[in-house]
């Protein structure tokens, strides 16, 4: 193992970095220096497994894999969608589930069915506006926000928004519905193109012991 090259991974902060742990636990894949919450570290270091990990913010991960600062990478498939960074998507890992949607009160399905020209206030820009250009083939303007989307139509900013929807009681509790799914969505293991070459057999057999795992617990 002495040549071998380290395998970095960049793992979305939160929930999702808790779960992908736990999931690679299962292979004994372990970093017990993630585990000390009083640590200061930014790179944690499992030296037996020649692996390194470290944390992020979700919308930083496609960048640190496209440019191989990480070989790997896990991250929300909305975050892989926005950002559009070349990288491999190779693992749909089966936790953090919920879809994009198009959301507003429930007499704006209306402006869908018309194709009417519309605002769309989401967080999500480039999502929002493939799914009207190239899906839906309707043209509106997209107003990016960055707090509460649900707000924009309420106060009028907007017609509709493009945002997550995960139980769907925040649009209830503001009187809005889901007029129509955008995609699924889950948290997505990417590659490296380079280190999916470089790394082939290492990334595969990885690959191999997950999918095994994830079948087995579906």
């Amino acid at each position: 193992m002495k040549d071998t090259r380290y395998l970095t991974f960049a793992l979305c902060k939160g929930r999702l970095a808790k779960q992908t742990l736990e999931l690679l636990e299962e292979l004994g894949i372990t970093c017990e220096e993630m585990k000390d919450k009083d640590s200061r570290k930014l790179i944690f270091v499992n030296e037996e497994l020649k692996l390194k990990f470290f944390l992020s913010k979700g919308p930083d991960v496609p960048t640190y894999v496209e440019y191989g600062a990480a070989d790997i990478g896990v991250v929300g498939k909305d975050t892989i969608l926005e950002a559009g960074k070349k990288v491999h998507e190779v693992l749909d890992l089966g936790f953090g589930k919920c879809k994009m949607c198009v959301c507003g009160p429930a007499d704006a399905k209306k402006y869908l069915e018309n194709h009417e020209l519309i605002r769309v206030a989401t967080k999500y820009p480039n999502i929002a506006k493939d799914y009207f250009y190239n899906t839906r083939h309707q043209t509106v303007e997209i107003i990016k926000l960055n707090g509460s989307i649900e707000l924009a139509p309420i106060v009028g900013l907007s017609e509709v928004i493009v945002d997550i929807v995960e139980t769907g009681s925040t649009l209830k509790e503001n009187g809005l519905v889901v007029l129509d799914e955008v995609c699924p969505l889950s948290a997505r293991m990417i590659v490296n193109p380079v280190s999916m070459r470089l790394e082939n057999d290492r990334i595969k057999e990885l690959l191999y012991k997950l999918r095994s795992i994830l079948k087995r617990e579906a």
